[in-house]
């Protein structure tokens, strides 16, 4: 029996939850097979349906419930396809890239690497999230959680205090 006919308050959230995931996870796993593949459906479905359990209180009750689902997972299957993208990005970079003939200038690298340590560690992961890991300030933002402005900001001023870091160090910029 699903949740067609009963409460939500008569329904334990573990019995909402089976009765949610029975009646929608054909739908979704279809959703998600036809935008990522049938070897990647099952992972995205089984995130959508993570969320769903961890903001089970947010879920409408049925039949609005599956539009909610197919939202879900439009942001999920969209993130899994960005991050397939950035992988894809970064796998072809790395093949691309010919080593220098020329020696690294080791000693410079110690230089910012030091700077880098002598940060607070709010500084050097916001710079590693930019550098490292290829985020913009707005994506920064939500691992953050501010806004983008704030992020954008934060992230200016820590390159700031890198170089200030950096040059007290003797190196050049």
């Amino acid at each position: 029996m699903t949740l067609i006919g009963r409460s939500r308050a008569a329904t334990s959230p573990e019995a909402r939850f089976r009765d949610l995931f029975a009646t929608n996870y054909p739908d979704i796993f279809g959703y998600a097979a036809r935008r990522v593949g049938r070897d990647d459906a099952a992972d995205v479905a089984a995130d959508v349906f993570t969320i769903a359990w961890r903001s089970l209180h947010r879920v409408p009750d049925e039949p609005e419930s599956r539009p909610w689902l197919f939202g879900v997972a439009r942001n999920v299957v969209s993130n899994h396809l960005r991050s397939l993208r950035r992988h894809d990005r970064l796998t072809a970079r790395a093949a691309s890239a010919e080593p220098s003939p020329v020696q690294p200038d080791l000693e410079r690298h110690d230089d910012v690497t030091d700077a880098l340590r002598s940060l607070g560690e709010d500084d050097q992961e916001i710079l590693r999230l930019a550098a490292w890991e290829g985020l913009e300030p707005r994506e920064i933002a939500v691992v953050l959680g501010c806004s983008s402005n704030a992020a954008a900001v934060r992230l200016h001023r820590a390159r700031a205090r890198l170089a200030d870091a950096y040059e007290s160090r003797g190196g050049r910029s």
